[in-house]
Formats: C-alpha cells, structure tokens, sequence
C-alpha cells in the first residue's frame, strides 16, 4: 500500500502529536487527514490553510520537506484532466 501525504509528513515530524504540537491543534485533526474521505477522514491530504506552516517549521528544524510532498505520489504531470 502506497503512503499517504499525510502518512509520509507525520513521519518526517516524528508522530501525530508534535505535528499536532506544531500546529496548536487537536491530535485528533492530524489522526483524520489519514481516515479514508468516506470515513469523515481527508483521504491522506493535508489541508491546505497547514501547508505553509508546515513547510516553515520543516525548514527551521531541517526536516526535508517540499510543497510536492502535498501531492499524492501517483500522481503526475503528465496526467490530463478528465
């Protein structure tokens, strides 16, 4: 099974609780960005109003960390709308 942005940036911070730490929000936000989306979750996206403080914070503490870590892996640019 492929990971998740969201899977993949709760590893690179260390866990659920200091991504919710960094983002002064409930632990249970960051557990749903990784629930399927017809469970009530995001489906593994990471909301966007938290991208940017996110890629700070990545920045200031060394973590490597882009805006195309946002995106799902499977997805390219080659691909064309429906």
């Amino acid at each position: 099974m492929n990971k998740t942005p969201a899977d993949l940036l709760v590893e690179k911070f260390g866990g659920h609780k200091q991504v919710a730490e960094i983002l002064g929000i409930d632990l249970s936000r960051i557990y749903r960005w990784t629930y399927p989306a017809d469970a009530g979750g995001t489906g593994g996206l990471i909301p966007q109003k938290h991208q940017v403080p996110l890629l700070n914070k990545a920045k200031e503490l060394g973590i490597e960390l882009s805006p195309t870590d946002f995106f799902p892996q499977n997805v390219s640019s080659n691909d064309e709308a429906a």
